[in-house]
């Protein structure tokens, strides 16, 4: 079981003695990226005019996920169409999740 599973780490994920794992750094990363792609919809909002705001930051915050889903897709060397779509549907999903949550406690512009 300990040789199947150090092959699977070593031949997939690239896991070698040689190269360990290191959380704090994918940590930080991912610290970073959230805060460049929480930049899109903030810079979007100070720039869109209000009366079409929420259009602005949703249709700009989906297009930035579809190119990052795409981007990490190619980094990965996975299908990038199938990637952006499914990072714009879940980003879609989430968004109006978090809308109607929104609605029911009486948070809505």
């Amino acid at each position: 079981r300990h040789d199947a599973l150090t092959a699977h780490l070593r031949d997939e994920i690239g896991l070698t003695d040689l190269s360990p794992p290191r959380p704090v750094q994918a940590a930080l990363v991912s610290a970073a990226t959230f805060a460049a792609g929480a930049f899109v919809p903030l810079g979007v909002a100070a720039l869109a005019p209000i009366s079409s705001l929420i259009l602005w930051v949703a249709v700009s915050t989906l297009v930035a996920l579809g190119a990052l889903g795409a981007l990490g897709a190619q980094a990965g060397g996975a299908p990038r169409g199938r990637a952006a779509f499914r990072v714009i549907l879940w980003g879609a999903l989430a968004m109006a999740a978090t809308s109607a949550i929104g609605a029911l406690v009486g948070q809505t512009y």
